[in-house]
């Protein structure tokens, strides 16, 4: 038996109330935050972009932006929403957005198919644990090849989750996965100068994962051995110097939920700077005057330097505010200058601010050969200034398994985003409302906005 056939035999099986019940919970977070942000980035112009792209393609809501799409452009829109701003979850043990993948292709196939509560939890369920898994095979080998391991792994949590409820066979489903392989695509050259390119990753993902499916459901053939093939997903898309841990994809499915593992960000930044905003803002409750900073100095993995640090003169003086979430030294002036690194600090006038940059010329890194990442990521910042040498750490990921976000964090984050979104009150409560309820009684009605 091939991993495809492992997996959708286990799949195709599942029950909802085999699901435990932390994932669950983590499933009801992941909707939230999800969809609060997807909200939040509806007026940017990136996500304007494609709206006017796709509007009058259909009749589906695409969250955000009216009734006017089809289930593909829904998809991408809000995908590309959800992840645009860098706010979304993440996965640790090697960068992974499924949400931002997953819940745009539920909301979207679950109007075209009229999902019930039940098929979106298993949908959901499914295809998040298969991108979880997906990201434990072979750590750091996608970024080192040049490809996003959301962009590329989305495709297949999306082909899986709902293939499992729209009534596929498993040789239907083995297919959609096989068809995923060669619809996935996603490089990272977005980094050289902040381009838009990775905020439609998840979007294209979730589009690519249902046409997948659609194309299965015909019993269009895809081959059985994709992941592990000579020819497959990991030989295309994964550097071949590091190994590969196949059974990661299948040890203990159902029983081992890599689903609550999920990260849920703080900051509006990249995943690995978050550890060393948090450094900065206690920094910043140290050192009254930032003008007596001589330098800071963070000790970093080698694996993320490449993404977060290099090149130089980019990460000093970011070109575009999405360049700017990719660079710790802006990302650890803003948490030092601003105490926080929300969506209001990614923009034009903040990535232009002298103090901002002068403080972010300052920040310089060393590789440390006993730095965790990427099963875990930490930050430390030396800050040497006129009055002496201050030192701070962060042991984890804040928002992840060793320190999670609480309810009341998710709930706060959700709201703000609601509140930067500029919808009404009307449709805010529609939105909790149909939050509330996806799991039992969905109503799509609720999430139309003007």
């Amino acid at each position: 038996m091939t991993i495809s056939e492992d997996f959708s035999k286990w799949a195709k099986n599942l029950s909802t109330k085999d699901i435990s019940d932390k994932s669950k919970k983590t499933l009801n977070y992941l909707i939230k935050d999800i969809c609060g942000i997807i909200l939040s980035a509806r007026n940017e112009n990136y996500v304007q972009s494609l709206v006017k792209a796709y509007k009058g393609s259909g009749k589906f809501i695409s969250l955000g932006h009216g009734s006017d799409f089809d289930i593909s452009s829904s998809a991408i829109i809000a995908g590309t929403a959800a992840h645009g701003e860098d706010f979304d979850d993440t996965f640790e043990g090697n960068p992974m957005h499924v949400g931002a993948c997953m819940i745009p292709a539920i909301l979207a196939a679950a109007q075209r198919f009229n999902l019930n509560g039940d098929q979106i939890l298993k949908s959901l369920a499914i295809g998040t644990e298969l991108m979880c898994r997906l990201a434990l095979v072979a750590p750091t080998a996608m970024h080192k090849q040049g490809f996003h391991p959301t962009a590329v792994c989305g495709t297949f949590g999306v082909a899986a989750g709902l293939s499992s409820v729209l009534n596929l066979t498993e040789k239907q489903m083995v297919s959609s996965l096989g068809i995923a392989g060669s619809f996935t695509s996603g490089i990272i050259e977005y980094l050289a100068e902040g381009s838009w390119t990775k905020r439609i990753h998840p979007g294209w993902s979730a589009n690519s994962g249902i046409n997948s499916v659609l194309i299965a459901q015909t019993d269009f053939y895809g081959p059985r051995t994709v992941f592990e093939g000579d020819h497959g997903f990991f030989s295309a898309f994964a550097i071949k110097e590091v190994k590969r841990e196949y059974s990661k994809l299948t040890d203990s499915l159902g029983s081992r939920w890599e689903i609550e593992n999920l990260a849920f960000k703080p900051f509006a930044c990249g995943t690995m700077a978050q550890p060393f905003v948090d450094c900065a803002i206690k920094l910043g409750d140290k050192i009254k005057d930032f003008k007596k900073i001589k330098s800071i100095k963070a000790k970093v993995g080698e694996g993320t330097v490449h993404r977060l640090w290099e090149p130089s003169k980019e990460k000093k003086k970011p070109s575009t505010p999405y360049s700017a979430k990719f660079s710790v030294p802006y990302c650890v002036a803003v948490g030092f200058l601003r105490k926080d690194a929300g969506l209001k600090e990614f923009d034009e006038k903040s990535i232009n601010d002298k103090e901002i940059l002068d403080l972010a010329n300052k920040v310089e890194y060393e590789v440390d050969p006993n730095d965790e990442y990427p099963k875990n990521y930490t930050g430390t910042l030396t800050c040497i200034t006129e009055e002496g040498e201050f030192t701070e750490h962060q042991p984890c990921f804040r928002g992840g398994r060793k320190q999670p976000l609480t309810e009341n964090d998710i709930d706060k984050k959700f709201n703000a985003n609601l509140n930067y979104s500029k919808i009404n009150e009307s449709e805010k409560n529609n939105i909790k409302d149909f939050i509330k309820n996806i799991f039992t009684k969905p109503n799509f009605s609720k999430i139309l906005t003007k």
